[in-house]
């Protein structure tokens, strides 16, 4: 019900300090309690090697998984109580990006797209019990990002060269009625979202910057047939070397053009 939505995740929670924080919250967010969630980031050392080069996603028409996926642990659940796992992605600014090949740096190349369909990704397992949410970690690896405004499948519409922010948001069950794919995330005092700086990413139809190129090729598992070992070596560098000036209105390099490589996503 609306009325118990707005009591939040624990009556009696303690007051906020003014400038009580916590990893993965919003400034002000009591301690983590029993029934005040606490969300960590999995894989965040990897998060932020691409987060200090400028990490890209690439979009595509037909939808493609972000590399690093999203892993979470979250603690703080009441363990008897229902709950929704979702994760959308909000834009950072109202800027469009452009990536200046000279000096290796993205610049503001105007204002925002008007804004996309709103989309949400519900965690298949939703709604589960707090146990059961807080013994796993949780993985939005399926989750797709897609550049067509009149996708139908369920992924999460974005522009390209603009800069994102994913949002994880934990949901009591009473407070998810209002819950969908394709409506903005319900607002409540049983709703919460945590995001973490170091995921942001900018959306590419082609990977923009070299570093980050080899980063992906060296540590995503779909791209194990471009590590350097011996004869793969050369294939590596001249993959790197000849789209390393790639411009986005070339054709997108993507791993299922490569005779060999398992396609991503399917």
């Amino acid at each position: 019900s609306a009325g118990g939505c707005e009591e939040g995740f624990l009556a009696a929670s303690p007051p906020a300090s003014p400038g009580g924080s916590h990893k993965g919250s919003r400034p002000g967010s009591p301690l983590p309690t029993p029934q005040a969630p606490r969300v960590d980031l999995q894989g965040a050392e990897l998060w932020k090697r691409f987060h200090e080069i400028g990490t890209e996603m690439i979009i595509t028409k037909a939808g493609r998984r972000m590399f690093p996926a999203m892993r979470v642990k979250i603690s703080g659940l009441d363990p008897h109580q229902q709950y929704y796992i979702a994760m959308d992605i909000v834009p950072v600014d109202n800027k469009r990006y452009r990536y200046v090949y000279h000096s290796s740096k993205w610049m503001v190349a105007g204002n925002a797209d008007s804004p996309v369909p709103p989309r949400v990704y519900i965690h298949p397992d939703s709604p589960a019990s707090g146990e059961t949410w807080m013994r796993q970690v949780i993985s939005f690896d399926k989750l797709k990002l897609t550049n067509n405004e009149l996708d139908d499948q369920g992924h999460i519409i974005l522009h390209s060269m603009h800069k994102y922010q994913p949002r994880v948001h934990v949901i009591r069950k009473d407070c998810g009625d209002d819950l969908s794919p394709v409506k903005p995330i319900p607002s409540g005092e049983g709703v919460k979202a945590f995001s973490f700086p170091e995921t942001v990413f900018t959306t590419v139809t082609a990977y923009q910057n070299q570093q980050i190129t080899r980063l992906k090729i060296d540590r995503n598992p779909f791209a194990k047939g471009f590590r350097d070992s011996g004869r793969n070596r050369m294939g590596l560098e001249a993959l790197v070397e000849s789209y390393a000036f790639w411009r986005p209105s070339l054709r997108t390099l993507t791993f299922e053009d490569i005779p060999g490589i398992p396609k991503q996503g399917n």
